[in-house]
Formats: structure tokens, sequence, C-alpha cells
């Protein structure tokens, strides 16, 4: 068996920037444990796995530890496959998943948006051993669908902020996202998520679904302009729709070829 595999760096333009992610080609489905350790070879933040439905594509993401209910990067990259190395006709392309029901990504002039569910913080307490792990007093402190959100009160607190992976792991949350106003922007994060086998990733689509809608509110404006501050560094477009986020960026191929199995 041989599976098309494209290496594409996500929200950005350059090579070596953004978040690199791997998307995977398959004629249908096969084991889960294939597809697990096709991640864990590929050792990125995430690989994509689409199939072909006619219309419409599934779409899967893992970890090189887990599989998870939603990725933006790997979203992104796979839009990026399919309008210009899969021939996909149209302007907007539309996945299936299995626990967020449908995607959709659109060409928009030389950015790609992708429409994709808002995620609102709500009250929380910290999970035990949050802020040791962090190493610094946040501002303020929420939980979301799956990640907690910490405020913390400049960009340079977040571009500084080096957190002990090892106690990180043991933090009872699938990921951390950090945050504050930007210098430049609206908005900048970073995001730590050692439980699912990615100590931080470079620049985080799904972390967005919760950023987008919390600085929506707290700066009282719809139209957003974000910067994740990793090493690698990554630019995001976004709107709040309410219920819906669209989060755009660019995206530039890698390299590309073929796994033998």
């Amino acid at each position: 068996m041989k599976i098309p595999i494209f290496q594409v760096d996500a929200f950005t333009s350059s090579l070596f920037c953004g978040n690199p992610a791997a998307v995977c080609i398959l004629d249908d489905w096969i084991d889960d444990l294939l597809l697990q350790s096709i991640a864990a070879e590929n050792n990125l933040s995430e690989t994509a796995f689409i199939v072909s439905r006619g219309e419409t594509f599934d779409l899967r993401w893992f970890t090189p530890t887990t599989e998870v209910a939603l990725c933006g990067h790997a979203t992104l990259a796979s839009a990026h496959v399919l309008f210009n190395h899969g021939a996909w006709p149209e302007e907007t392309v539309c996945f299936q998943t299995r626990k967020r029901g449908q995607l959709s990504v659109s060409r928009k002039g030389n950015l790609l948006e992708m429409d994709f569910p808002a995620l609102p913080v709500h009250e929380q307490a910290p999970p035990a051993g949050l802020e040791e792990a962090l190493n610094i007093e946040p501002e303020e402190i929420f939980g979301s669908a799956e990640d907690m959100l910490v405020v913390l009160d400049s960009e340079k607190t977040v571009q500084e902020i080096s957190p002990d992976f090892a106690k990180l792991e043991q933090v009872d949350c699938r990921g951390v996202i950090v945050t504050a106003r930007g210098d430049k922007s609206d908005f900048v994060s970073r995001f730590f998520g050692p439980r699912v086998g990615v100590p931080e990733d470079p620049v985080t689509g799904s972390a967005h679904c919760v950023l987008v809608p919390y600085w929506a509110g707290r700066l009282k404006k719809n139209i957003l302009h974000a910067f994740q501050v990793s090493k690698r560094g990554g630019e995001l477009f976004c709107e709040n729709l309410g219920q819906r986020v669209r989060i755009a960026g660019r995206a530039v191929m890698y390299m590309q070829g073929e796994i033998n199995l």
C-alpha cells in the first residue's frame, strides 16, 4: 500500500515558520493503530488523514500519541493540499469530523479561511498543580471545552514563560492556552499540551476557537488580528460570529512523497 503524504507549514507564508502538519490521503479508512503509528513516525504535532466522500471529505487528526477532537492547523494544511495538489475545483472544501461536525475552509485571496465552532470560556477552579507548572502568577484562569485559558499581563510575559513540562503533564486538562494583549496585534498566545504528546504547539488553530470569543468580548470587537508567539511563530486573522468563528491564515508546502506499507 502506498499513501500520498504532504508536509505543510500552516499559518505562515514562509518555510520553517508556522506549524508543520502532515496530510495523508487515504482511499478509505485503515486500522486506527496504523493511523496512530503513522502519526508517531511523522513526529509532528498533528497528522491529518483525509478520505474523499465525493462532495465532502472525512477528516481525522492524530498527535504522536493520541487522536484529537479538533485541530486547526492540520485542517488548514489539508485544505491547502486539496486546493493546490488535489485539483479541488471549488472555492470551499467541506470536511466531516467525528466530534466537531462539519467544518469548511474557503479560499479568500491569498488566505485560507476556516469556519469553526466557537468554544467560550467558563468559570472553573484551576486544576491542581497548574500555576506551579507554569511558574507564573496569572491574571485570570478559565476553563473551556478541553483546555485551560490562562490570561497574563503582557505579550512579554507570554513570550518568556517557560513551563515545567514534567509537572504540566500531570495537570488534569488536555492543554493550556496562555494569552495576553498584543503589542502590535489584538492578542497573542502560546499553547502547551504535553499530555497529548505536544509540549508546545507552534500555532494552534483550535485554541483560537476559545481565544476569539474571549478577546472579542473583552475588546468589544469582532474582527481580530492575532499572533502565536512560539519560536516558529504564526499569524491569524479571526472573526467572532457568535456560535462560530472564522480563522484565516496562509500555508506553504514543504515536501511531498509516499508512505510504503
